[in-house]
């Protein structure tokens, strides 16, 4: 036997001989949107839209409500356009203050306070800023300035579980230190206003919200008498749909001076098509199937993308209600939607020790994200 055999053999015999390694645990939560919300009725008499087609769009698209930062008016009411300077504008000072609440709400319900916060991850889609949401985050909030930091930029509405597999990764190997992963997005500050039909899909699903967790992974040797509360984040599974790179992406709206956001009218049916391999996956290598998860928190990214997934992985409207409430109270909230739901499920005091739970997320690539949680 060669001594690099050995060696590995050794490695692995004191690696069985261990106790799993601790995983990072979700110890808060929160969330916070713009000032205003509207209806989809007096979005569209706001713009004055009369088209048929238009209205059909927004008043058939299960979304109630949204919270949105709306353009300015002239003096006789009119809306006036923004540039993308304008927007940029936007993007910084509400991503700032929505931002900065829902982080100060997460640490709060961790228990913890701003002092503590060791580890800042900010996800964004909406704006392009330099410094980043995370720096300026840190500087409005004034967390310390040696925090850890990283930006995640322009991934899309899936980015919250990338996102939180980063920040998952740094806690587990920083134990007993909190870190707080943090979404914002002011999609009030990426609508273009172009009369196509696609932008129209655009325009009635987003709305404007920011949401945070924080993770603490146990340390070793503690006893486990005072683990932090929360389920604990096992693993992840992600998928690109290859052949449906184009169906999510910005463009350059050389007319208009503006980014605008395409999305592919066929994307949910896509999206659907590929849920239960990535899933599966997720779950098998936990040694379970879908019957054993017990929650099930996807991304409310419309109401036939909710459908589309949940018919094909065979759960019931029951399983997505807070999927389906969060999109009917504040629409799409792009990456940090599925962090409102699971704020929702803490709220209905409905998990216990013991449940398996799943997140979902949906977006440009096209690609899936899961992770898979344990109370």
């Amino acid at each position: 036997m060669s001594r690099t055999h050995e060696t590995l053999e050794r490695v692995r015999e004191v690696s069985a001989a261990r106790p799993p390694a601790p995983a990072p645990r979700i110890t808060g939560v929160g969330t916070a949107v713009t000032a205003e919300s509207y209806s989809q009725q007096e979005v569209l008499a706001l713009f004055g839209i009369t088209d048929p087609k238009v209205r059909s769009v927004f008043l058939n698209s299960a979304i109630e409500r949204r919270f949105l930062s709306v353009p300015p008016r002239d003096a006789s009411g009119a809306i006036q356009p923004e540039t993308q300077g304008a927007l940029l504008r936007k993007h910084a000072r509400l991503g700032v203050d929505m931002g900065g609440r829902a982080l100060r709400a997460c640490v709060a319900d961790a228990g913890a306070a701003l002092s503590d916060v060791d580890y800042l991850c900010c996800v964004t889609s909406t704006g392009f800023l330099t410094p980043g949401v995370s720096a300026l985050v840190i500087r409005e909030l004034g967390l310390d300035p040696g925090c850890g930091r990283v930006d995640v930029v322009g991934m899309g509405c899936n980015a919250g579980l990338n996102a939180l597999n980063a920040t998952a990764a740094w806690s587990r190997a920083n134990p007993g230190r909190l870190a707080v992963l943090l979404c914002v997005e002011v999609c009030s500050a990426a609508y273009v206003v172009d009369g196509t039909m696609g932008t129209v899909v655009v325009n009635s699903l987003f709305g404007d919200g920011a949401a945070a967790i924080a993770l603490v992974t146990p340390a070793r040797g503690d006893g486990g008498e005072h683990p932090p509360a929360g389920p604990s984040v096992l693993a992840f599974a992600s998928h690109i749909i290859t052949d449906a790179f184009d169906a999510m992406r910005y463009d350059w709206d050389e007319e208009q001076g503006k980014f605008s956001f395409h999305l592919d009218p066929e994307i949910p049916y896509v999206v659907g098509a590929h849920a239960e391999g990535v899933v599966d996956r997720l779950l098998v290598a936990a040694g379970l199937r879908r019957g054993g998860v017990r929650h099930w928190l996807v991304h409310s990214g419309g109401k036939k993308v909710i459908d589309a997934v949940r018919v094909n992985l065979g759960l019931t409207r029951h399983d997505v209600r807070h999927t389906i409430e969060v999109l009917r109270d504040y629409g799409n909230l792009s990456s940090g939607s599925f962090l409102f739901s699971y704020q929702r499920l803490l709220r209905e005091g409905v998990a216990a020790e013991g449940d398996y739970g799943v997140l979902m997320t949906m977006g440009p690539g096209s690609t899936i994200e899961t992770a898979l949680i344990r109370w």
